[in-house]
């Protein structure tokens, strides 16, 4: 059997949908300024897109905000007047720090602790790394 006739039997054999190549999308926040207070109206929905606590995500907005904040419900309310793009911007580090796995960039990781220490484990690869909080 010829090479082109191997290809074309191989292309025949694939699937018609074969989806994304990419299955991993970042969530966008949607942001409302209310006087002093930012919302962020989807907190609750992209973090469980994320598959991580609303608890663990609003520590570290408050941390990078230098601000106070509070869940209403599945939305986050900070103290002060934020950006869409800061907010954005937060979001992407805490998906590259908590979420994405160091060695194979997939987000199919979970928070653990082991010994002690807080890791990222991932289950795609099976690669573990510390994470500082």
């Amino acid at each position: 059997m010829k090479y082109e006739e191997m290809l074309d039997r191989a292309i025949k054999s694939l699937p018609e949908n074969r989806g994304k190549s990419e299955r991993f999308e970042m969530p966008k926040v949607q942001v409302l300024n209310q006087g002093s207070k930012t919302i962020v109206v989807n907190f609750g929905k992209a973090i469980k897109e994320l598959h991580r606590e609303n608890k663990h995500a609003m520590k570290y907005f408050t941390s990078q905000a230098a601000s106070a904040a509070n869940m209403d419900g599945a939305r986050l309310v900070l103290k002060g007047v934020f950006t869409p793009r800061e907010l954005q911007g937060f979001l992407e580090d805490y998906v590259k720090r908590f979420v994405l796995c160091k060695e194979c960039n997939r987000p199919d990781t979970k928070i653990k602790e082991q010994k002690g220490v807080k890791v990222l484990k991932c289950s795609a690869c099976g690669a573990i790394s510390a994470i500082r909080e």
